[in-house]
């Protein structure tokens, strides 16, 4: 009989220790996600906070434009504050992007999400970039647009294989590119940084 209690109780205390680690582990699991909505939900808030400061920036420029009637020093002084905003914006939104992608790989890391970028090989897609430019042509890349690419992760991606870009000079290396809407399959032009 004192076997069979004794059973019991180990089947017992096993049990409670079971259902304990699940709720520890869960609770875990509840925390990251609640830290990568917190991540998501702070980086649209600062994409409406630039798209509002591009309109201004916009509307500002279109006033410089026209031929003003009155104290036209004033406006290109908020015009380059606005600038200064704009551009200090854009490098949180930077920032916030790396953090998040950290965050994703972090949990690519632990087997829960494969990472979502596959490195670009830079050995192969060496070019001459033919557009004009104050310096002459670049040396540098092109790469393809994928699926759910970002001009953030694909500076990412290259500075991962010793490339030192900033998503910033990409933009400006490839007039015409929309970073809201790039295109699957496009080839784009990433420079070599001199």
């Amino acid at each position: 009989m004192r076997k069979i209690s004794l059973w019991l109780f180990i089947l017992v205390f096993t049990a409670s220790l079971a259902r304990a680690q699940d709720a520890a582990t869960q609770q875990q699991i509840d925390q990251i996600n609640g830290k990568i909505q917190d991540l998501i939900d702070a980086q649209a808030a600062q994409g409406k906070r630039l798209d509002a400061l591009e309109k201004s920036v916009s509307d500002l420029q279109d006033k410089l434009n026209q031929p003003a009637a009155g104290n036209g020093a004033g406006g290109a002084d908020d015009l380059k504050k606005l600038a200064e905003q704009v551009e200090e914006l854009a490098k949180k939104q930077q920032d916030d992007n790396d953090l998040v992608l950290k965050e994703l790989e972090k949990l690519g890391k632990g087997g829960s999400i494969s990472p979502g970028h596959k490195a670009p090989d830079v050995s192969a897609t060496t070019t001459d970039n033919l557009t004009p430019t104050s310096t002459g042509p670049q040396k540098g890349y092109e790469y393809k647009i994928q699926d759910k690419d970002n001009l953030t992760a694909i500076a990412k991606a290259y500075r991962a294989q010793g490339v030192k870009v900033t998503a910033e000079q990409i933009l400006a290396a490839n007039p015409g590119l929309n970073p809201k809407n790039m295109t699957v399959g496009k080839t784009i032009f990433i420079p070599q940084p001199q």
